[in-house]
């Protein structure tokens, strides 16, 4: 058993009298006020602030954030035919590996993968190596035939198909299934206004889901695919952006709608990258920017629905991995309290991923993060990690 003692302690949802957690065999076992007992040793950390692990509910590992990462993992089929399956699997097992180190530097614990090429993630998970953030999977999203994502092999068509994919996700050991209920902004020739399935495709795959005792969550940016999925029954949704030719749309109707579901606004950038006027074009005419995404997530939060927190992390210069610090940061610029923001990216994501983290009180998995200051007051102090541990064990790169 070991005791972390600081001068404040966040639990996941609110700042605790206490300023002590005690740890042992992975969990922890006790939350107190300098009640430590004479044979556990004490690491003093003043100064600073406890708090979960951080919790990132939307990640792309097998993307390695570099300029049209996700176009370069359609061509894998090339790449497995040219250098060979086995290559092509070492290669992606090299950038998810990466890519989690990048989020454990940044105090992120577990993440949610909700997009690979042909379950790459799913995959390389049986033969995960240890010390690494966990992490909770989708495999390939579903999306229709030439639909937002198409290269990475998840395209189909009708009701049959569709619960096909569902349960052979499931039997790959997805966690999650991923539905692209709309077009993309990275995907040409997809409409970011427009729904991508009926009514009924949409609801058969919540239906198979729901059979097989999986979540479901629907990427959507259009306001009529945002709706759809919510009168189908998702459990989640991603973006969340209720774009309209009109701009951002989002009404009281929508929001007693979304009630009970999980919605990840999946702001935050590297603001230094210089984006290319090519993307910027891209994403203009997709209807998506920056101030859209913030007004949706505040009206959101305003009306009540449950936020997680989600960077898109991996997908291109400007969203790297280890990027949730300023996701929860734009959260707070958007206008979300800071301490709304840290349940989004804590409890709230625990919850919404089903797994045992993202609070501090006894038999929650013990990853945590420590950083200075109070981050209630400052979410900036959250991109300044003084130590991070991970089921119990610290894993502060270079610590």
């Amino acid at each position: 058993m070991i005791a972390l003692r600081a001068d404040r302690i966040f639990d996941g949802e609110q700042l605790l009298d206490e300023n002590v957690v005690l740890l042992d065999d992975c969990k922890v076992v006790a939350v107190t006020r300098d009640d430590v007992p004479p044979d556990v040793p004490v690491r003093d950390l003043p100064g600073t602030t406890i708090l979960p692990g951080l919790i990132d509910a939307h990640v792309h590992l097998t993307a390695d954030a570099g300029p049209g990462a996700l176009d370069r993992l359609g061509s894998l089929r090339i790449a497995a035919e040219t250098a060979g399956l086995a290559a092509t699997r070492r290669a992606l097992a090299a950038t998810i590996e990466q890519s989690l180190r990048r989020h454990l530097a940044a105090g992120v614990t577990t993440v949610r993968d909700l997009g690979d090429p042909f379950d790459a993630v799913l995959k390389w998970r049986k033969q995960a190596p240890a010390s690494l953030p966990a992490v909770v999977a989708s495999g390939t999203p579903l999306t229709r035939k030439g639909g937002h994502c198409w290269s990475l092999g998840g395209e189909v068509t009708g009701v049959d198909e569709i619960r096909a994919a569902v349960r052979a996700r499931a039997e790959n050991g997805a966690d999650v299934i991923k539905i692209m209920a709309s077009g993309g902004a990275f995907t040409p020739g997809t409409d970011t206004m427009s729904p991508q399935f009926t009514d009924d495709e949409l609801a058969a795959a919540v239906a198979e889901a729901r059979a097989i005792g999986l979540p479901i969550t629907a990427h959507a940016h259009a306001l009529a695919a945002v709706r759809q999925a919510a009168e189908m029954g998702v459990d989640g949704i991603e973006h969340c952006t209720c774009l309209t030719p009109d701009g951002v749309v989002i009404d009281n109707e929508l929001l007693t709608a979304l009630d009970g579901i999980a919605v990840c606004g999946t702001l935050g950038s590297d603001r230094s990258i210089v984006v290319p006027p090519h993307i910027l074009e891209m994403v203009a005419k997709a209807g998506i920017s920056e101030a859209g995404l913030q007004q949706a997530v505040r009206r959101l939060y305003d009306g009540g629905v449950r936020i997680i927190a989600g960077s898109d992390g991996g997908i291109g210069p400007a969203k790297p991995h280890g990027l949730l610090p300023a996701t929860l940061a734009e959260y707070v610029e958007a206008g979300l309290p800071p301490t709304a923001a840290l349940v989004a990216g804590t409890s709230s994501a625990a919850d919404a991923l089903r797994v045992n983290k993202g609070r501090i009180r006894p038999g929650a998995d013990a990853d945590l993060l420590v950083v200075p200051g109070d981050p209630t007051r400052d979410i900036t102090t959250l991109a300044r990690p003084t130590v991070v541990y991970l089921a119990g064990w610290e894993v502060t790169p270079g610590g």
